[in-house]
């Protein structure tokens, strides 16, 4: 887009009233959070996106066969169902309805039987047993008190809580290593499933860091579950661009940004890009020293993922896994352990965990008639170039006999595929840049949301609080870019 047409963008879209403009350069969930937060405080915003449909990792597409809604990126959204920003809109009056399959999530082991992580606490204290009262014990305080405990933790650290004895009991056990926190329990079972929920962190389980992702993951399932939307992740997308345009801003596709001085007019900019894209568009402008932090952001592992059409439901030796969108397969926590380790060192296990997603035995209109889709996806290094799929269907048989034989069409997304479908995805991380310590302090830099240059600001998921659908990035990044505008 030229910087003329940029202008005439300004110019239609200025008023006397108020000449404020903001530039968002990124249609993800990210993107449009903070383009909805800044409208709200009267900016005129108009929001580019390289992509010719919004939405980043967050779009519904037809990647098998005609009739088939396959979710380009997450199917099940705990954190856009409990996000603070997003349960403040009234995104349902724009056509956004979840949907909650009976479990949230099963786990299924070689017996052909399967521990379920249940909604109600209640019930999940039944499930666990014998661990049932210590997960309860673990969980109930967080579940109880999600409002807060996402406010607090779906932004940058900081010390001074209205909530500190929350957020310490959240700290004692959130920074340990996953292999630390499951000595809790008594069960295999209940340490498996705790395994599969710390894995989504993308760290190896001896981490710090990697029980914090199991403990909001569980705790969300009680509080809030792990819905679906109707239609697929689209509908957040839609949702959040219907609400945006009853605010006045407005969206244009098929528009990569090459260079800031195609927004240079506007009062603010804001990017949801990670720090390299950032970097390479901002072409010298930044002081030596912040160009050298934004160089040395590090990226996290990437995924390996294939979208299913099938015959017919996957045929799971336990049934427990039909009541569930997400399943889990890794077997046992040293299983899971393992194939985490050798991902985090370069490695690719010959037994991945992998997370599986089957949204339409919950939600009919992703599939023709009688029929269904499936995700699936394992954690392979960053930029990887093997074919996991052996590997990866073989772990789905191994739970599923003869699912390959239900399989229709498959597309298969190498970490490279992932990133030329969505330019964020650098090497195939889906979490916006690698979740360790170092990381978590200082993400993207110890400025998080802010740039050398005083009307710029960069909103993705590799600021705080990282990777997952709730727009909290977006948001809290337009606060601050809206509060420092006055």
């Amino acid at each position: 887009m030229s910087a003329n047409e940029v202008r005439e963008l300004i110019a239609v879209n200025s008023s006397p009233e108020s000449a404020r403009t903001a530039a968002i350069i990124g249609a993800g969930p990210n993107g449009l959070a903070a383009a909805i937060t800044l409208a709200q405080r009267n900016f005129h915003v108009n929001v580019f996106e390289a992509q010719p449909q919004p939405g980043g990792a967050a779009r519904t597409l037809d990647l098998t066969l005609p009739g088939f809604l396959h979710d380009f990126g997450s199917a099940v959204h705990p954190l856009a169902a409990g996000s603070p920003f997003f349960s403040s809109l009234p995104l349902q009056s724009h056509g956004l309805e979840w949907i909650h399959s009976p479990s949230p999530l099963a786990h299924p082991f070689d017996d052909g039987t399967a521990v379920t992580l249940e909604r109600d606490l209640r019930d999940a204290e039944s499930a666990l047993a014998p661990d049932g009262d210590r997960w309860r014990t673990l969980l109930q305080p967080f579940a109880e008190h999600w409002p807060v405990l996402a406010a607090e933790i779906l932004r940058p650290l900081n010390v001074f809580t209205r909530h500190p004895f929350l957020l310490a009991r959240f700290g004692m056990t959130a920074f340990l290593p996953a292999k630390t926190l499951v000595h809790l329990f008594r069960s295999e079972r209940t340490k498996a499933l705790f395994a599969g929920l710390a894995a989504h962190s993308f760290l190896s389980l001896d981490e710090p860091l990697s029980a914090a992702f199991g403990i909001i993951l569980a705790a969300a399932a009680h509080a809030v579950g792990w819905p679906i939307p109707r239609g697929g992740a689209q509908s957040i997308t839609s949702a959040l661009c219907a609400h945006l345009a009853s605010l006045g801003g407005t969206i244009k596709i098929s528009t990569r940004i090459e260079d800031f001085s195609a927004v240079e007019n506007y009062n603010i900019i804001l990017c949801d890009l990670t720090p390299h894209q950032l970097l390479r568009i901002a072409r010298n402008r930044f002081p030596t020293r912040f160009a050298r932090k934004l160089a040395k952001y590090r990226y996290g592992p990437g995924v390996f993922k294939v979208d299913y059409a099938l015959h017919h439901p996957i045929p799971w030796k336990s049934a427990d896994c039909v009541r569930a969108a997400t399943v889990h397969l890794g077997g046992s926590l040293q299983e899971i352990a393992a194939s985490e380790y050798d991902m985090r060192h370069g490695r690719h296990s010959e037994r991945p965990f992998v997370l599986l997603s089957q949204p339409s035995l919950f939600d009919p209109t992703r599939a023709p008639a009688g029929k269904h889709i499936a995700w699936a996806y394992c954690h392979v290094p960053n930029s990887s170039t093997v074919d996991m799929l052996q590997a990866l269907e073989s772990q789905i048989e191994r739970f599923a006999p003869g699912f390959r034989d239900c399989v229709l069409a498959r597309r298969i997304f190498s970490p490279h595929a992932l990133e030329e479908m969505d330019a964020n995805l650098i090497g195939g991380d889906i979490s916006g840049g690698a979740v360790d310590l170092r990381q978590f302090f200082f993400r993207p830099t110890w400025r998080h949301y802010a740039t050398p240059i005083r009307n710029l600001y960069i909103c993705s998921s590799s600021t705080p609080p990282g990777g997952g659908v709730h727009g909290m990035c977006g948001h809290n990044a337009a606060k601050k870019a809206g509060s420092s505008s006055r």
